[in-house]
């Protein structure tokens, strides 16, 4: 039995599909296959129920899925005890803005000594690899429950409309939901990130309108891009506007009561180790020093930038 056999059986558990596991991998489909094949050769036991509407863990594969994570930690473990023991690895996502780099901050004055290794991958593969060892720790944004991890909350994100500046809509103070009925909505695919796309397309339903369907995926660059050309819209989080700054893009508040996503750090279900304890200390500090500046500045906090020539409220990239 080997680790990597391992690694994608529960890679394949996890998605309940070989494409798909193939492609968080990074290898060829069939590659993923031959090696599942064998490691249920050298088990005796069928793993996956396969048939060509659906791919089902047997009950045997069942009870190998939390041995194999338990494995995988195992040996992530051992290589973290011949490694610089002074990094921790923290898994990312794109539109933390400022809250990162406060978090960092606070990190270096309470553990000196340490260095942050930050790894960017999709949501599920963050929560997979904290679940496996591989990472210590992970941002995520209301994620499904995971087997093997617990989610700390930190903070909520508001989200923001992203319109053409040239667009009507750019000259409003704050803009209902209903307003963007006629405009394509452009969002990262649902299975990146369900909890986004099922806020905001929920929410549009709230507001009595289906959704126009615009470009689905890609990366935020080409999205702000093609909103700049005056026939989308979509969604930001409330921590980036200032670094997406776009002539040609206006991000603006939805009127009252608007939306957020909370976000919370992941950490192995188990007692956290210290080094994991001190990085949530840092969290908590970077709020509570956040929290005070605002209190202290609140004519400030209140005041709005301008984008692209028009005032605006500062944004966060969604999770792609």
């Amino acid at each position: 039995m080997e680790l990597r056999q391992l690694s994608y059986f529960v890679t394949v558990a996890e998605e309940l599909h070989f494409g798909r596991a193939a492609a968080r991998l990074h290898i060829v489909q069939s590659a993923v296959s031959q090696q599942v094949r064998r490691l249920e050769r050298e088990l005796g036991a069928e793993l996956f129920d396969r048939s060509p509407r659906h791919v089902r863990l047997t009950s045997a594969g069942e009870r190998l899925l939390p041995e194999a994570r338990e494995v995988l930690a195992a040996a992530e473990r051992a290589r973290a005890a011949v490694r610089d023991g002074g990094t921790l690895r923290i898994g990312t996502s794109s539109g933390l803005g400022d809250h990162l780099g406060r978090v960092l901050d606070a990190f270096a004055g309470l553990a000196p000594g340490t260095s942050v290794e930050l790894v960017s991958a999709p949501a599920r593969d963050r929560l997979a690899q904290v679940a496996d060892g591989r990472l210590d720790a992970a941002f995520v944004r209301s994620p499904e429950p995971m087997p093997g991890l617990r989610i700390v909350p930190l903070w909520e994100d508001p989200l923001l409309v992203a319109v053409p500046v040239s667009h009507p809509l750019a000259a409003q103070d704050e803009i209902a939901l209903s307003e963007l009925a006629g405009l394509p909505l452009s969002l990262t695919a649902r299975r990146d990130n369900p909890a986004l796309v099922d806020l905001v397309v929920g929410a549009c339903h709230a507001a009595g309108f289906e959704p126009v369907p615009g470009p689905v995926g890609g990366s935020l660059q080409n999205t702000l891009a093609a909103i700049g050309l005056g026939s989308l819209w979509s969604v930001v989080y409330a921590a980036h506007a200032r670094q997406l700054l776009s002539p040609r893009v206006a991000f603006r508040p939805l009127r009252a009561p608007g939306l957020a996503l909370s976000t919370g750090l992941a950490v192995g279900a188990g007692r956290a180790s210290t080094t994991v304890e001190l990085f949530l200390n840092a969290c908590a500090t970077s709020l509570a020093s956040e929290a005070t500046r605002t209190e202290a500045k609140p004519s400030e906090a209140k005041r709005q930038p301008t984008f692209g020539g028009v005032p605006s409220l500062t944004s966060d990239d969604h999770e792609r």
